[in-house]
């Protein structure tokens, strides 16, 4: 290539510029003034510059982030002035006590300023520019020596590579933490689970973990942050008189600071301060475990000093810890009101969080084959806010030789029916949906519902009574109810009970796609259950059919057709049908219809307000035809049926070039099959 021309150089610093000032607006600001689209043109037109004309290249272009193949060795970074820690209050008592021994080393009883700080829970770096130029980036190590990170600190988007706006020293050194916000801590362990790589723990160790990768082109793909917390070296500037006014220079720079930083004068506006951001905690999109409180006069700092390893003029006081270690003594299983089996760690007492936990959630067995848990096993445990506890890593180094490994249990632990676990599916369920007393409610819910028995003022409000009263246990026995026992319950008068009952003695006879429905078998909706009862005719025939058999079905696959056949088989369920007819419900046999139907494979949508009849009548007969009648409209709809004031279904018909019939031409196409009436 030739050289660059003036007009070419000053086009790349241009770009330079604008992108730095795109990431500083986006990444620092949280004020992106660009959509992506023109980042992205402007990104590329840089990267294509460089690459055309590589004497432009520079350390300091924005294109440099993306990080580099090779691998790099972690050199020793001697710390101009030592990253010390800093020491713990756990109570108020701790905090009202440094802030006595604040007064009394200064001599004073006046109150003293303080910037309160969100203690971020990150990976703590130090970064030094020269000219305005980052030139080294380090870990705090032991404090006095850390490991060399420049590659990969450049690839952090909110960490200026050149430092911005005036008054910039000679040298100068910032210190802040890296972090890893929470969204991107799901996001980077989902892809490394979808991947069967080895997920993080928590966010710190993400961060930590990407920051030490020895290709910085692995870091620049993890989504870090930085926020500055201090300035350890400034040459040849003043950068004010107190910690506050430089952090807002640092910001001036480039740098984010946190946005949730305030002052302070006293203890008690300090505590006022710790309740304050505790209760914002669960609602930031970081992690922070804690409060720094810093005198905010530097003169004070000075006068104040250091002890051997931690300053005198600041302090940590730390919220509760939201995990901890402890002992996985059980699983047990329990069933919820869908009939998900999930396991359930019964653990050694531990203080986590805020409160004492004995339990934590392990989800399905695909969780616990993930973290391979044992019962014996040490385990992390995570609580955070209101989140249940759960089971985050296992510390396979202690485990017991006694160790037992957790096995799925074959019977559901509450009803003894069978434990189905689909190929394919986390989930295991138990199958004894009727009977089953932790899916009792769920299933008279079900059953009472409109599209299925359609039992008119049986509500959750009724059915929890019902059920918690004991005088319902499984759907029969609402057949066996009387008014006497109703009219005794609260806000139950003469009135309602009578119309409940009459509500439930009218669901005796019902066809039968809604008696199917109504079982609440899985996968099997409204339109299977009537594929169902139109193919086989009665519930007899279907609870016979092998799955085979059963998949000859429309819509009916081999899912389907196992959870038909797992419900039929278990002699719960077949104990409450039993139950059913004994209490006098008759379900009505539906009449086999042989051969090809007119509309079969057709979906035909419906809109608008007919008149001769109401729209699930018509739904109902173009089913008997073999139609599906779907609720939206699309290419593969084969006709809408619009009534009067059709509306947006009708429009998006008319742009896909869907045919449309009015009212009369499907009363027309009924009676060409004897469905008019």
């Amino acid at each position: 290539m030739s050289n660059a021309t003036p007009d070419i150089k000053q086009r790349v610093d241009e770009l330079r510029s604008v992108i730095e000032n795109h990431n500083y607006q986006y990444y620092v600001l949280d004020d992106p003034r660009v959509p992506d689209a023109e980042y992205d043109r402007l990104f590329r037109e840089l990267q294509k510059l460089e690459a055309d004309y590589p004497e432009l290249a520079s350390d300091e272009s924005p294109t440099r982030r993306v990080g580099s193949s090779a691998e790099t060795s972690f050199d020793e970074v001697i710390h101009r002035i030592p990253m010390l820690s800093l020491d713990n209050a756990f109570s108020e008592e701790e905090l009202e006590d440094f802030d006595r021994r604040v007064r009394d080393r200064l001599g004073s009883e006046d109150p003293v300023e303080y910037v309160c700080e969100p203690k971020l829970d990150g990976l703590a770096v130090s970064l030094t520019y020269e000219n305005g130029v980052l030139t080294v980036a380090a870990t705090r190590g032991d404090g006095y020596a850390g490991e060399d990170i420049t590659a990969n600190i450049r690839t952090i988007r909110s960490i200026p590579l050149k430092l911005r706006g005036a008054g910039i020293p000679e040298l100068v050194e910032v210190r802040g933490e890296v972090y890893m916000p929470k969204a991107g801590f799901e996001a980077l362990n989902k892809r490394l689970a979808d991947q069967g790589e080895k997920t993080f723990v928590n966010p710190r160790n993400a961060a930590a973990g990407s920051l030490r990768q020895k290709k910085s082109t692995v870091t620049a793909k993890r989504p870090l942050e930085m926020c500055a917390y201090s300035v350890a070296v400034a040459e040849g500037q003043n950068l004010g008189d107190n910690h506050w006014d430089g952090l807002q220079r640092v910001r001036e720079w480039g740098f984010r600071i946190n946005p949730e930083m305030r002052k302070a004068i006293g203890a008690q506006a300090c505590l006022d301060a710790y309740r304050d951001l505790m209760e914002k905690r669960d609602s930031l999109p970081y992690e922070i475990d804690g409060i720094v409180f810093k005198v905010n006069r530097l003169d004070l700092q000075r006068q104040l000093g250091f002890v051997s390893r931690a300053p005198r003029w600041a302090i940590a006081q730390k919220f509760p810890a939201q995990e901890e270690l402890t002992i996985i003594e059980d699983v047990e299983f329990q069933v919820g009101r869908t009939g998900a089996v999930t396991p359930v760690a019964r653990l050694k007492p531990v203080f986590v969080g805020g409160v004492t936990v004995s339990n934590a959630t392990l989800h399905n067995m695909d969780e616990i084959e993930r973290l391979d848990v044992h019962i014996g096993d040490t385990v992390f445990i995570r609580r955070a806010g209101d989140v249940i506890p759960q089971v985050v890593k296992v510390v396979p180094e202690k485990r017991p030789a006694n160790a037992l490994r957790v096995v799925l249990p074959s019977k559901c632990p509450v009803c003894d029916s069978d434990v189905i676990q689909i190929e394919g599916e986390a989930v295991a369920r138990c199958s004894g949906g009727l009977y089953c007393p932790a899916q009792r409610k769920e299933a008279i819910r079900h059953y009472a519902s409109r599209k299925a028995m359609d039992i008119e003022g049986l509500g959750d409000k009724w059915i929890d009574i019902l059920v918690d009263r004991e005088l319902v246990e499984t759907v029969a026995d609402l057949y066996r109810l009387r008014k006497a026992d109703l009219t005794g319950l609260e806000r139950m008068g003469d009135k309602s009970a009578s119309n409940l009952i009459a509500a439930i003695d009218k669901a005796r006879n019902p066809v039968l796609w809604r008696f199917l429905y109504a079982l609440g078998i899985r996968e099997v909706g409204e339109a299977t259950a009537k594929s169902l009862a139109s193919h086989f005719g009665t519930l007899e025939s279907i609870a016979g059919a092998d799955e085979e058999t059963l998949q000859t079905v429309n819509d009916v696959g081999p899912i389907v057709a196992g959870h038909i056949r797992s419900f039929f088989e278990q002699p719960h369920n077949r104990e409450t049908l039993d139950a059913l007819k004994q209490a006098g419900v008759e379900w009505q046999e539906e009449e086999v219809h042989e051969g090809e139907k007119p509309l079969q494979g057709q979906t035909w949508v419906l809109t608008g307000t007919l008149s001769a009849m109401t729209r699930d009548e018509a739904k109902a007969r173009l089913e008997k035809l073999g139609a599906k009648v779907a609720g939206s409209v699309s290419k593969k709809t084969a006709c809408v049926v619009a009534g009067e004031a059709a509306g947006s279904k009708l429009t998006k018909a008319e742009q896909l070039g869907v045919e449309v019939r009015d009212e009369s031409a499907l009363i027309e196409l009924l009676g060409q099959y004897g469905m008019a009436n």
